[in-house]
């Protein structure tokens, strides 16, 4: 089950429209948003070496920006893998952007890491969709 969800989006207003969807959807998922790809992997790599802590936790969902300056949501992924592969096995990552580049689309898909691609507004129904998917909910089916 999806308990902790990291939001990493530059704009502040879509931020707060996500968690309060995400909080709407489950009020027992708590969320961490960041403003940066750089704060968030800092945040990643304080969670790997403290794996005891409840405050420090990994989370099992991230939903990311692709349009962000310094760091872009595709170069957030690629420091991921670099740094942080093992977060591969505890977190699904979704791309929740305003894009609509068939570009980004088809380098989402492509991605390992990527799970999916979501255009904001975060809607409730977008985010079942994304909870049902998760291989920890109990509806998960995977395909064939």
């Amino acid at each position: 089950m999806i308990k902790n969800v990291m939001i990493v989006d530059d704009n502040k207003i879509d931020l707060f429209i996500t968690k309060k969807i995400i909080e709407k959807y489950n009020p027992d998922i708590k969320t961490r948003n960041f403003t940066s790809g750089e704060s968030a992997l800092s945040f990643l790599q304080l969670c790997q070496t403290d794996r005891g802590s409840e405050v420090l936790v990994i989370p099992d969902l991230i939903l990311v920006d692709i349009n962000m300056p310094q760091m872009d949501g595709f170069q957030f992924v690629e420091k991921l893998k670099d740094k942080l592969p093992v977060l591969s096995k505890y977190t699904k990552i979704f791309m929740l952007t305003s894009s609509l580049y068939s570009e980004d689309i088809n380098r989402a898909k492509n991605d390992p890491m990527c799970f999916g691609y979501l255009c904001k507004p975060l809607t409730v129904e977008k985010f079942a969709q994304v909870y049902a998917s998760h291989p920890s909910c109990p509806c998960y089916k995977q395909s064939s």
